[in-house]
């Protein structure tokens, strides 16, 4: 029995992808729901399995080749394997060898593209990779466990592109992803759509790492190894402070202002092909526990490409944190259509004078870009200031006043 492989059904705010890896060959036996090809869009990686044991008589797309929603893209013989010769089924984006010695030949049969192209971007020979895949071949996510298990690899990933030094002025062009696009489409429509402008202040973060100090050993052993870091206190400030400023949480729309009777708040998690934003769903109603766990949960999937689109989409406000890169002070970039992001920075410790003497204290500084056509600076001023006398005085979080 033949069955259409299709493309994945794109949520409008995606208009299609791109084949990033074929994961087996045509006439090669497949189990039911193995994962047989990755689709590469704007915003996420997804997975398309096989619907039945049997094997993929066709392939319709190569790798590279753009796919629109519900497309075909192969077609799958239910059964045994259709033992279908791969030169005559694939397309020749896919198909045609490159003319190189035997055991040049031999390496690229052995590395998968996706995987052979992760281990470029971090600086990491693919030939020091064990592999997982049929007949050893090294899949993607043997690079991301090869990374995760080797630091030294992972520091050195800091440049994108490994050159070899074959001159004294070396150049290499690489394409950019379709993530990476997309996020330079969308801060560029922001600074060029919106009448942008940041405000800043500094919160004093004593208060909360002394609560820390004091309650983390037994906040996580009460809720199931929950760590109670410095992000589920900024996520409640922001609610509440967004339910004390509607304005701040809604956003443009043509010529209404759509006003948002809740906080979908969306934490920005850096990832190796860009920044993603997942969103915490009603974030006013969520505990700093289950903010703690969602916001690791979104964390370690967002590194392994396993977010969905839905938990990317939407979101009324944005908090960015730069401090954990060392970044002292930012201006963030709106994530359109939202009006305002609080961007987080380092704690610093630095005199202050309290109560007309100097102390030693830990200082972060706070930055609120927001669009001046839906706020004005009175809003915006005070939205900050109030997440800063919430957060120097964690109770009131709790108490709500």
């Amino acid at each position: 029995m033949s069955i259409e492989i299709k493309a994945p059904t794109f949520p409008e705010s995606v208009a299609d992808g791109t084949i990033a890896t074929w994961h087996k060959k045509p006439g090669e036996a497949i189990k039911r729901d193995e994962l047989i090809v990755d689709i590469e869009t704007d915003k996420v990686v997804l997975e398309v399995v096989a619907p039945a044991d049997g094997s993929i008589a066709e392939i319709l797309k190569g790798e590279g080749d753009t796919v629109m929603s519900n497309e075909v893209i192969a077609r799958f013989v239910e059964g045994a394997a259709a033992g279908v010769p791969v030169a005559a089924s694939v397309p020749a984006a896919v198909a045609a060898p490159k003319v190189e010695t035997k055991a040049a030949t031999t390496a690229e049969k052995a590395v998968n593209p996706a995987a052979r192209k992760m281990a470029e971007e971090n600086n990491v020979s693919a030939a020091a990779v064990a592999g997982t895949g049929k007949d050893g071949r090294v899949l993607k996510e043997d690079v991301a466990n090869h990374l995760k298990s080797a630091p030294a690899a992972v520091a050195t990933a800091a440049a994108p592109v490994a050159i070899e030094a074959s001159g004294d002025r070396v150049e290499k062009r690489v394409a950019m992803t379709r993530l990476r696009k997309r996020i330079a489409e969308r801060l560029l429509e922001a600074t060029s759509t919106t009448a942008m402008l940041t405000t800043f202040n500094e919160v004093n973060m004593a208060p909360i790492m002394a609560l820390r100090a004091k309650y983390k050993d037994q906040f996580e052993k009460s809720h199931n190894g929950a760590r109670l870091g410095f992000m589920s206190f900024f996520v409640k400030a922001a609610a509440e402070a967004l339910r004390r400023f509607p304005v701040v949480n809604a956003s443009i729309d043509g010529n209404d202002v759509v006003y948002h009777g809740y906080q979908d708040i969306g934490v920005a998690v850096s990832t190796e092909k860009g920044l993603v934003v997942p969103v915490l769903r009603n974030a006013e109603n969520m505990s700093l526990a289950t903010i703690e766990n969602t916001i690791r949960d979104f964390g370690a999937r967002a590194r392994d490409g396993k977010l969905g689109i839905e938990e990317m989409s939407g979101g009324t406000f944005t908090i960015t944190n730069g401090g954990t890169f060392g970044s002292l002070l930012s201006t963030p970039i709106l994530n359109l259509p939202q009006s305002a992001i609080l961007g987080m920075h380092k704690i610093q410790e630095r005199p202050m004078a309290v109560n007309g003497k100097v102390e030693i204290l830990p200082m972060m500084y706070l930055a609120l870009s927001y669009d001046h056509r839906l706020l004005d600076g009175k809003d915006a001023v005070q939205f900050l200031v109030t997440i800063k006398d919430l957060l120097e005085d964690p109770a009131r979080i709790l108490l709500e006043i």
